[in-house]
């Protein structure tokens, strides 16, 4: 089955191989977070830690072309026409190359998968939450300058309890006025009320998880109604214990109610999942049918913040 994802943070993709490949090339030990060939976390801070100790690994532009080759190319071979990734400038100014080099070789990584997949790609540049609004602010003002044509939305992600919506509401603006997509993780580690917050201060056409929405059944019947996508990730909210399990998930209540949701992998290896197995709980453990499974990758290329021509063309290969 063709599938599409909105929501993959490309760090997080990083397979516990590559990355054990990279800390050998730079001499790093990853015992403390990579064991047994698996990465290692046991709560939300310490996964921050994994992950960050991970995306450290990478530290020139080729480095990161081989990560955007390497993950995007596998998807594209379980069947992935369409890809988003959500991409951090902070990052490459924290390992010394710059944003710039950083999207470059992200970009070059992208090309050569499309080369030869046919994969299509694009980059949402994301601000992390927990290093506060300004920084917040500069990571939209990069965003808005277009550094690249695969740049073509902005997210909010990191600490969702830290700092309320609405402090970031002027970074949101700058990245709207630039015609970027917008969308904010919300309703995942916190409760509905931080979905109503993004519905209210940030106006996005998508949300990043959302979930907890269904603690809210006026909520949910908002989504609904304004027809704002969520981009769900079953595999992360069970890993994180946002949900004891795929029974207790809300994915085909929210898709009853008529909320338009989406399958995605977020943090793929962390998390024990992959967005082939997305489709596959999907399928086998939530019950949703083949046709209701299409329909998602149906939304997903229709939420995607892309072009009009790239879009139909994407459609039509379903």
């Amino acid at each position: 089955m063709a599938k599409a994802e909105l929501h993959c943070h490309i760090e997080g993709a990083t397979p516990p191989a590559l990355a054990l490949a990279q800390a050998e090339r730079y001499g790093i030990d990853t015992s403390r977070f990579i064991r047994d060939g698996q990465y290692a976390w046991e709560d939300f801070t310490s996964f921050v830690e994994s992950y960050d100790a991970t995306a450290n690994l990478f530290r020139t532009e080729e480095d990161y072309a081989l990560l955007a080759e390497t993950y995007l190319t596998g998807i594209a071979e379980d069947g992935a026409i369409y890809s988003e990734l959500i991409v951090s400038p902070d990052q490459g100014d924290a390992v010394g190359i710059g944003a710039d080099a950083y999207i470059s070789g992200l970009a070059e990584g992208a090309q050569r998968a499309k080369v030869k997949t046919g994969i299509e790609t694009r980059f949402l540049v994301v601000g992390i939450r927990h290093f506060g609004p300004e920084r917040v602010v500069k990571a939209a003002e990069y965003a808005a300058r277009r550094p690249h044509p695969l740049v073509t939305g902005f997210n909010l992600a990191g600490e969702e309890r830290m700092h309320r919506v609405a402090d970031f509401a002027r970074a949101f603006d700058i990245a709207r006025d630039a015609g970027l997509g917008i969308t904010i993780h919300a309703g995942e580690l916190s409760g509905a009320f931080s979905v109503r917050d993004a519905l209210d201060h940030v106006r996005p056409s998508r949300i990043s998880h959302g979930v907890r929405a269904i603690q809210d059944g006026d909520l949910v019947k908002r989504l609904a109604d304004e027809g704002v996508v969520l981009e769900a990730c079953p595999g992360s909210n069970v890993a994180l214990k946002v949900f004891p399990d795929f029974q207790s998930h809300p994915l085909r209540a929210l898709h009853a109610a008529g909320v338009r949701v989406t399958l995605n992998s977020d943090d793929p290896p962390f998390f024990h999942t992959s967005l082939a197995r997305e489709y596959e709980v999907a399928a086998s453990i939530m019950g949703f049918s083949d046709a209701e499974i299409l329909g998602m990758t149906r939304t997903a290329i229709e939420a995607a913040f892309v072009d009009a021509p790239t879009r139909q063309r994407l459609l039509s290969a379903l």
